[in-house]
C-alpha cells in the first residue's frame, strides 16, 4: 500500500505540473523515482515486472548502447525501440532513431529540423515557456525528464536544460544532458536510482570536473559513462573517483547490458571514441 501511495502521489505530482510537450494525459509510475519523503536518504520506490502499476510492457533482454559521438548516446531496448540523446541530427542518425531527446544550450544538442520519421521528438525546454515535462511509454521503455537551468548571456534560464532517464527492462538510465549547476536535494529526488549514468566531462562548458565528480558520487550508479569531453583527459576525470569506482577502457563504442551483468562495483566505462 505504501508502494502504491508513493506511485499516485508521484504520478499526481507530474500530473499537476505543466503539461506543454507532455506525449501522455497522466504520468505512469516509476520503477526508478525516489519518494523524497527524508531527502537526501531518500526511499525508493520499486514495482516488480508483473506489477498492474508498471508503466510499459517489460522484456527482458540486453539493452545496447553505444557512443554515437559529442553527447549522443543511442539507446537500443530488447524491444527494439532506438533512442538517441541530445540529437542534432550529426550524430545516431542512422539508422533513424524512433526517440530523441533534446537540450538546446548549443546547436550540437538539438536540431530545428528533425527528420519528420523521427516518432517522438523530446525537448529538454518547453518553447512556449515554463519547464518541459514528458512521461512517454514507448513499447518497453518509459522515457520522462526532470528540468534543471542552463546558463545565457543574461546568467540562468530557469528550466532550459533536461536530465532525461530511461526506465527499460529494470534498469534506470540516466543522460544529464548539458548540465550548468549543482543539483539539489529535490532534483536527487526527482531523479531516483540511476543503474547507469552518462555524464559530460568536458570541465568547464558544463560543471567542472569536480562538479561533476560529486554529482557521480552521489548518484553512485552502477556503470557511467562519459560523454562531451573536448580536450579534457580522462584521467582527470577517473583519476580522483578511482578509490569508489572501477575504470574500464573498452575498445568498443558499444555495450550491452542487464540488470543481471551490472558490475558488482560502481565502475567507469569509458567507450571507445569518447
Amino acid at each position: 500500500m505504501r508502494l502504491l501511495a508513493a506511485a499516485m502521489s508521484f504520478a499526481a505530482l507530474l500530473a499537476s505540473a505543466p503539461v506543454a510537450l507532455a506525449q501522455q494525459a497522466e504520468a505512469p509510475p516509476s520503477r526508478c523515482i525516489a519518494i523524497a519523503q527524508a531527502l537526501p536518504k531518500a526511499t525508493f520506490a520499486s514495482f516488480s515486472a508483473t506489477s498492474p502499476l508498471v508503466a510499459q510492457s517489460f522484456v527482458d533482454g540486453d539493452v545496447t548502447i553505444t557512443y554515437a559521438g559529442h553527447s549522443t548516446y543511442v539507446i537500443e531496448t530488447p524491444g527494439g525501440v532506438r533512442i538517441a540523446t541530445d540529437y542534432s541530427g550529426v550524430y545516431g542518425s542512422s539508422p533513424l532513431p524512433r526517440v530523441v531527446t533534446m537540450n538546446k544550450a548549443h546547436r550540437t544538442h538539438y536540431t530545428d529540423a528533425p527528420d519528420p520519421g523521427i516518432e517522438y521528438v523530446l525537448r529538454g525546454w518547453n518553447p512556449d515557456g515554463g519547464p518541459a515535462r514528458h512521461a512517454v511509454v514507448v513499447d518497453d521503455v518509459y522515457v520522462r525528464n526532470v528540468p534543471t537551468d542552463i546558463r545565457n548571456w543574461g546568467g540562468l534560464e530557469p528550466d532550459g536544460n533536461s536530465i532525461f532517464i530511461f526506465e527499460v527492462a529494470g534498469l534506470c538510465i540516466g543522460h544529464l544532458g548539458h548540465l550548468h549547476h549543482r543539483l539539489t536535494d529535490a532534483h536527487y529526488g526527482a531523479i531516483g536510482r540511476l543503474d547507469i549514468v552518462m555524464v559530460p566531462i568536458d570541465g568547464g562548458m558544463t560543471l567542472s570536473l569536480d562538479s561533476m565528480s560529486e554529482i557521480a558520487e552521489r548518484l553512485y550508479s552502477s556503470m557511467i559513462l562519459p560523454m562531451h569531453r573536448h580536450a579534457t583527459q580522462i584521467s582527470e576525470f577517473t583519476g580522483p573517483l578511482s578509490k569508489k569506482f572501477a575504470v574500464e577502457m573498452s575498445a568498443s563504442r558499444s555495450l550491452k547490458v542487464n540488470l543481471r551483468t551490472l558490475p558488482k562495483r560502481p565502475t567507469i566505462v569509458v567507450l571507445s571514441g569518447v
